[in-house]
């Protein structure tokens, strides 16, 4: 069947809300490492899909899916030892006090689990995010999501700090981290004063949708310390930043120096299985299990462990975090090379293997992109044989997420075929 056959069909049965990345649907129909091949045969290198995170169909992790599949799939009422070293394997990875998990299938649910316990101990229903964040699809962390739906239809107990955006933002400089962090002392404030004190604050720390960004200094610590003074608990969103994306560290948060009482992981720690989790402290758990009852039915089944395991095998076996340590710092330097090319290029952004680059119609006035123009440059940069995303509050940013065993030789492949993609762009226009 033709692929303008499978469109139609495609059309007919799904709902409207599914789209595509490109202006030309891509049917893709394998993948190994860090490629992904087309109906056609042709080949792309994959920098947009962190899911798979330690590369697509790695044989360590289909062998643990298919022998556990072909063993036991049960739920987590019955004793599995998949599930246990699982967990053990995670908190020592984490700071001591997080010590107690309890893993379900999406981010979506492990942030929506988390602010459940963070609200049962405290007794507050107030909650913190940034600006543009994205941090799930249920009925609560839609509404924790301020980016996917109109202002006006805010909950009353629902404070929206600014990103901490260095080259887009209001504060920028040696100040802009105390700056900002003392904006969102004054939003935290005012929740106080209206009655709906924090019970917690969730944070992404690559921003990835408002960014990717890189927080400036005494950010994120200082926001921490401040909710830690009003009462407030922090969750730290690492569906996006943790299991070494951003390089030298395994956490987001631990590049920022701070300690979250929540942890919430999902997406790349299955390598592409529904697996998710929330981490916290063993206090916080208690007092959620003696107030109400959680199950999860699929959350940490044999064979979704069987593959956060693979994960971890893959990732320590291979020195993983040394390498997107290693080519997360190249591949920052060549976008930075672009930069000096392309004076569309207004910024470069992010971390490690998370990267971002803020387009710009004008240097000066940074007025961004358009995000038709972004889905424009990134069908360019799939033509030249790169898969790429967008990301920003205006939709301006090409985004660059690939799986960790990303090398140098790939951040060439990439950043030559970004390069070629923009020239393309500006004969078109």
């Amino acid at each position: 069947m033709n692929d303008e056959m499978l469109l139609r069909r495609r059309e007919t049965v799904l709902g409207p809300c599914y789209f595509h990345f490109f202006e030309r649907p891509l049917h893709l129909v394998r993948g190994e490492g860090v490629w992904l091949w087309d109906s056609s045969g042709r080949r792309y290198l994959d920098c947009y899909n962190n899911v798979p995170s330690v590369g697509h169909c790695h044989p360590t992790d289909v062998e643990a899916l298919s022998n556990q599949a072909a063993t036991l799939n049960i739920n987590t009422r019955y004793l599995h030892e998949n599930i246990i070293r699982l967990g053990e394997r995670l908190v020592a990875k984490l700071p001591p006090a997080l010590d107690t998990c309890m893993f379900v299938c999406t981010g979506s649910e492990a942030n929506d689990l988390a602010v459940q316990m963070a609200r049962r101990f405290t007794g507050r229903q107030g909650c913190v995010v940034t600006e543009g964040a994205y941090h799930g699809n249920t009925h609560l962390v839609l509404q924790l999501s301020p980016g996917s739906y109109p202002q006006n239809d805010r909950p009353d107990w629902l404070g929206v700090i600014e990103a901490p955006d260095s080259y887009r933002g209001r504060f920028r400089g040696d100040n802009a981290g105390s700056q900002y962090a003392e904006e969102a002392s004054r939003v935290i404030d005012t929740m106080i004063q209206k009655g709906h004190p924090p019970a917690a604050m969730l944070v992404d720390s690559i921003w990835d949708a408002p960014g990717p960004l890189r927080a400036p200094d005494h950010y994120l610590d200082t926001l921490c310390e401040k909710m830690k003074s009003v009462g407030g608990l922090v969750i730290a969103d690492e569906v996006q930043s943790g299991y070494c994306r951003l390089g030298d560290h395994w956490w987001g948060f631990e590049h920022y120096g701070v300690e979250p009482d929540f942890v919430t992981m999902g997406k790349p720690m299955g390598d592409g299985h529904p697996l998710a989790a929330v981490i916290t402290r063993r206090q916080i758990a208690d007092v959620f299990a003696k107030e109400t009852g959680y199950f999860n039915t699929f959350g940490g089944n044999p064979v979704s462990t069987a593959a956060g395991n693979a994960g971890l095998d893959v990732i320590d076996g291979e020195g993983l975090l040394t390498t997107v340590g290693d080519s997360g710092r190249y591949l920052t330097e060549k976008l930075k090379a672009l930069a000096e090319r392309h004076s569309c290029i207004g910024a470069v952004t992010g971390r490690g293997l998370f990267q971002g680059l803020d387009l710009v119609k004008d240097p000066e006035t940074k007025a961004p992109f358009s995000s038709h123009a972004l889905k424009r440059i990134a069908t360019l940069i799939a033509e030249e044989g790169v898969l790429v995303g967008t990301s920003g509050l205006h939709g301006q940013t090409i985004k660059l997420r690939p799986p960790l065993p990303f090398k140098r030789q790939h951040a060439d492949i990439a950043s030559d075929a970004v390069d070629r993609a923009l020239t393309r762009y500006s004969a078109e226009r």
